[in-house]
């Protein structure tokens, strides 16, 4: 499992949600991934700490901060561009094994107390960020 975490002072998904103060992540799910790595992954995310102190020191996390978090599904972040131009996307988990594993990674950011919204999983979606930092940040289990 791998996640593209940005720092946002607002981000968006058509079809989707929309937060203000947060994280974008953009998570991608691969063959062999399970429930636990789903929940290690959303337990980094949610006590990242990628916002500043009073100092300006990155020492605050999403919990910290009340932030929100958008969950972008991404399967081309299991992209595998070692042999020529065009990325296999073979390593990536099925559809039917992802989403419910892309599920529970947003229902524990829900239970470590984060608020979340989604795009939708499997969606073609226009995805807008304003990023704050800019801070990005790429987690794997």
């Amino acid at each position: 499992m791998k996640a593209v975490v940005q720092r946002v002072a607002r981000a968006g998904a058509r079809p989707g949600g929309e937060i203000g103060r947060g994280l974008l992540v953009l998570l991608g799910v691969a063959h062999g991934d399970d429930a636990n790595a789903a929940v290690r992954l959303a337990g980094k995310v949610a006590r990242l700490r990628v916002f500043p102190n009073d100092e300006g020191k990155f020492d605050r996390s999403l919990v910290d901060v009340g932030g929100a978090a958008l969950v972008v599904s991404q399967f081309t972040l299991i992209a595998d561009t070692a042999k020529g131009n065009r990325p296999s996307f073979a390593g990536a988990a099925r559809p039917e094994v992802a989403e419910p594993l892309y599920a529970r990674f947003c229902d524990e950011l829900c239970r470590i107390g984060v608020q979340v919204e989604t795009g939708v999983f499997g969606a073609a979606m226009q995805v807008e960020l304003v990023n704050d930092g800019p801070v990005t940040i790429v987690l794997d289990t």
